[in-house]
């Protein structure tokens, strides 16, 4: 297993096996780019105000029941007060008019017969659904917080179950769990349960994408792994994401974009007979004639002769000891170099959740069309994503991952400086921000899996990829600490950004270096 692409080669770089499996995996993580930001339209909150029912007053005495409050300067209806309503119908009455009355002077009553949201953009949505509003509106963010803690959940066990019982089943099994509970949650008949199924939803979202991410960087070598691990899987992502606005902008009621987002499923139950697993791994645990297998299988599809005996070292030498050696998330902090390597990319993966999520759900804060806002967040991904590609092939890995999270810091700080009355460059500093985050979160991707070996790179990445969803839990919440002070989250991302751009600086370099196969393999790669 130590030259594994060099015994391997024969296979080629870009044959019909390599194809098969770089398209078919990048296609099963579209329905990514719906799961995780589908609380953008499932969840976003109507204008609405209190409830007048039905009674004997005019529409003037109706509009004039509700309070005019000024918020960020503007005057607006409140959404939770109204005026007391056996006063104004009182009032209605005895003749007067709303022009008649200092209507500051009528004391207030909270919502008691309910809301009446705006129906203009949505049919419906969770928030109407259940009321997610005044007292309750601490709900409709932690609905987010709720996915991902579900997301976080799946990346601590699915590492481990895919390092032990294979790539492959864990990539089907997660897949059925993401889509099967988003059908269910249709039927949800609460917030608590809609919360509960989304938890579930969380677990097999990452815990697929991480399974796929893993599974084509061990099959696919050198340029082709490249292009797989920084642009395919990335850019069949933003798809989804792209997609997503595009679905809820024709589906309106939150129910039947649930059971569109879930059709999916039933299209990736015949991919199981055509993604092989991971040779790479079977070679790990000493199965040697199962990898081999799959090996001469590949050649057939790609037209080439395989030798007679392709793992020779591995056969009559390591076949007994490898399945002996176990390895378990403890491994990634038990030497100082592992340990100094995992901290960091920590650190990364932590800042880089937390500005890629919390900017993507800040969309639905901006001017302008809901479904046009999030199509312009997501498309931005791409030119992202290529430049990321770029990167891989042509430059050190510290260095394009530095300076992409540089650029994020950079203009995460600048929009502090826009003047108020220039918000299209507020918002397009922010995009600016969000397009180098995008950079570095497929950089590092790609360049976690490369640090770690064989038998830890699945754990390593599932770890990275739990750590960074503490940031992403926290990402919904992160935009409500500018309620004093409205740069105040941009110039903690910033600083962050920058932070995380010199600390990569200290990690090894696996640029044109071959993956590591063991742990020791790993501890002397120079830094």
């Amino acid at each position: 297993m130590k030259d594994y692409d060099e015994t391997t080669a024969f296979l080629g770089h870009w044959g019909s096996f390599q194809k098969i499996v770089f398209f078919l995996l990048c296609t099963s993580t579209v329905p990514n780019g719906f799961s995780a930001f589908s609380v953008v339209f499932l969840a976003d909150t109507p204008a609405h105000h209190c409830k007048i029912p039905d009674g004997n007053l005019s529409e003037s005495w109706r509009a004039a029941s509700i309070p005019v409050v000024e918020v960020n300067g503007q005057k607006q209806q409140s959404k939770c007060w109204r005026y007391r309503l056996d006063v104004i119908r009182n009032l209605s009455a005895l003749g007067y008019s709303p022009q008649d009355i200092n209507l500051t002077d009528i004391e207030q009553e909270r919502c008691v017969d309910g809301w009446t949201y705006s129906k203009d953009i949505y049919q419906s949505t969770i928030v109407t659904e259940f009321d997610l509003v005044c007292n309750n509106e601490w709900k409709q963010p932690f609905t987010s917080s709720v996915y991902f803690i579900g997301v976080l959940s799946g990346s601590f066990f699915s590492g481990q179950l895919s390092d032990r019982f294979g790539r492959k089943p864990v990539l089907f099994l997660t897949m059925l769990i993401q889509s099967l509970f988003t059908f269910i949650q249709m039927f949800s008949p609460s917030w608590e349960v809609f919360s509960i199924l989304f938890f579930i939803v969380g677990l097999g979202q990452i815990s697929n994408y991480v399974a796929a991410f893993v599974l084509g960087t061990e099959i696919l070598v050198e340029s082709v792994r490249v292009l797989y691990s920084s642009l395919g899987v990335c850019l069949f992502f933003a798809i989804g994401y792209m997609l997503l606005p595009l679905i809820a902008f024709f589906i309106r009621d939150w129910r039947m974009l649930l059971l569109t987002m879930s059709l999916p499923a039933l299209i990736y139950i015949p991919l199981w007979w055509f993604i092989p697993e991971s040779p790479r791994w079977l070679l790990s645990l000493g199965r040697v004639e199962e990898a081999e297998a799959i090996l001469r299988d590949a050649a057939k599809k790609n037209k080439v002769t395989a030798p007679e005996v392709i793992f020779k070292k591995l056969e009559g030498e390591e076949k007994t000891s490898k399945p002996e050696e176990t390895h378990n998330i403890l491994d990634l902090l038990r030497t100082r170099n592992i340990r100094h390597t995992t901290l960091i990319l920590c650190l990364v993966w932590l800042t880089l959740s937390m500005g890629y999520f919390g900017l993507s759900l800040n969309t639905s804060r901006l001017h302008g069309d809901p479904f046009l806002n999030c199509f312009f967040s997501a498309a931005i991904e791409v030119p992202a994503y290529i430049i990321s590609w770029l990167s891989l092939r042509y430059l050190p890995r510290r260095l394009s991952s530095s300076l992409s999270m540089l650029l994020g810091g950079v203009m995460l700080f600048l929009i502090q400086a826009v003047p108020p009355n220039l918000p299209g460059l507020s918002v397009a500093l922010e995009m600016a921000g969000k397009f180098g985050i995008a950079i570095g979160t497929a950089l590092m991707f790609a360049y976690s899996g490369e640090l770690y070996p064989t038998v830890l790179r699945n754990t390593a990445v599932g770890f990275c990829a739990m750590v960074s969803r503490i940031g992403s839990t926290i990402a919904p919440y992160f935009f409500h600490l500018g309620g004093n002070y409205k740069h105040l989250p941009h110039i903690l991302l910033g600083c962050l950004c920058v932070l995380s751009s010199s600390t990569t600086l200290f990690l090894p370099e696996s640029f044109r270096k071959p993956l590591p196969e063991t742990i020791q393999q790993m501890q002397h790669r120079d830094r």
